[in-house]
């Protein structure tokens, strides 16, 4: 090889590493736009088999079944959102800058039954935080809350395009696909375009699974919320069942805000005889709710729909969290999902690729 042919490649390689980078950078700078067309595709898997129920069964043009799936995901949105308002307007009064004081007295008052009742069992609560000091910490709250104001401007933005590129994507359905065949040759066409509809097919069953997952854990926090009397019980179990998406740390989180929700929408009560008591039975209720979901809803709806086995999920998913965090987590089953159908067809005669694929 002559130094011309050196000097070639050496440009070609620094060449391909600059376009790497400028593309690494600009996918960077349009991430946002990334995330909508990433919530805009789960939409649109989700509303895939209905979309063709209204298609197949009532005889629904695409255009007009497209629209009627649009709607029921506004209708959807609207219930949840008036869901949340009376407990948004009860937080904003008690978080409000006029009310910092009395929110104070009140935590402080939860703060000295807590010590009364810890001190009876040798342990002081009050010296520990007693050097804390509560008001600078409250006032943070007020901030936070200008922020949430600050980027509801960019949450619209974010609806309104999710919303255009969900219908676009569920009206012509091969936008994204032909997309993906720019970069194939012929013979590879054909194999792929089979791996996607499998794709479409698993990954439409995994979303609606994860609804019917939610939807459990939903009733379930539901009924145990009013068993004991605690206030925006609805609101509540709907906020700890979607935090059930996030594996693992979801259901810690959630365990965490209902006890702390229950325990604030009893103050004024006795601690010892009224809000410890019906925090722990609260707890034992939710354990038992997430007892139900680890081992009958997860396991059976998960592997069914994704038809891969459980321990296959659980490994995936603790890799997924290891190497991209929360949101490695999140992704985890989809794309091991992906992955194997891809590897199914183009390697379908590897040993290891038949024995995670064999259910396929």
């Amino acid at each position: 090889m002559n130094s011309n042919s050196i000097t070639r490649e050496i440009l070609k390689t620094i060449a391909i590493i600059i376009g790497i980078g400028i593309l690494l950078v600009f996918l960077y700078k349009i991430q946002s736009v990334l995330v909508y067309i990433a919530i805009a595709s789960v939409l649109a898997l989700v509303g895939r088999p209905v979309k063709l129920v209204l298609k197949q069964k009532f005889k629904f043009p695409n255009a007009l079944a497209v629209v009627a799936t649009m709607a029921l995901f506004l209708l959807i949105f609207i219930g949840l959102v008036s869901l949340f308002i009376p407990l948004l307007v009860k937080q904003g009064e008690n978080l409000s800058l006029l009310n910092l004081e009395q929110l104070e007295e009140t935590v402080q008052d939860l703060l000295n039954q807590s010590n009364d009742f810890f001190l009876s069992n040798g342990i002081n609560i009050i010296e520990e935080i007693k050097h804390y000091d509560l008001l600078d910490s409250i006032n943070v709250i007020p901030n936070f809350l200008n922020t949430i104001v600050g980027t509801i401007g960019t949450l619209s933005i974010g609806l309104f395009s999710v919303a255009f590129i969900t219908f676009f994507l569920m009206r012509d359905t091969q936008i994204m696909e032909n997309s993906i065949y720019v970069f194939t040759d012929k013979k590879s066409k054909t194999k792929l375009k089979k791996s996607l509809e499998t794709i479409k097919h698993l990954l439409s069953r995994y979303f609606i699974g994860l609804v019917f997952q939610i939807t459990i854990l939903f009733i379930l926090y539901s009924i145990i919320l009013m068993i004991f009397g605690i206030e925006n019980s609805i609101v509540i179990a709907f906020l700890c069942a979607l935090l059930n998406l996030i594996p693992y740390i979801g259901p810690m989180i959630g365990c965490f805000l209902m006890l702390f929700l229950t325990m604030s929408s009893n103050l004024g009560l006795d601690f010892q005889s009224e809000i410890l008591p019906k925090s722990i039975y609260v707890l034992i209720g939710y354990i038992f709710a997430q007892l139900i979901d680890n081992f009958v809803s997860q396991p059976v709806i998960f592997s069914k729909s994704v038809k891969s086995h459980p321990l296959e999920i659980f490994l995936t998913i603790i890799i997924g969290g290891i190497l991209f965090g929360v949101s490695g987590m999140i992704l985890a089953v989809p794309t091991y999902t992906a992955l194997k159908v891809i590897l199914k067809a183009f390697l379908s005669d590897n040993k290891i690729v038949k024995s995670l694929t064999k259910e396929l």
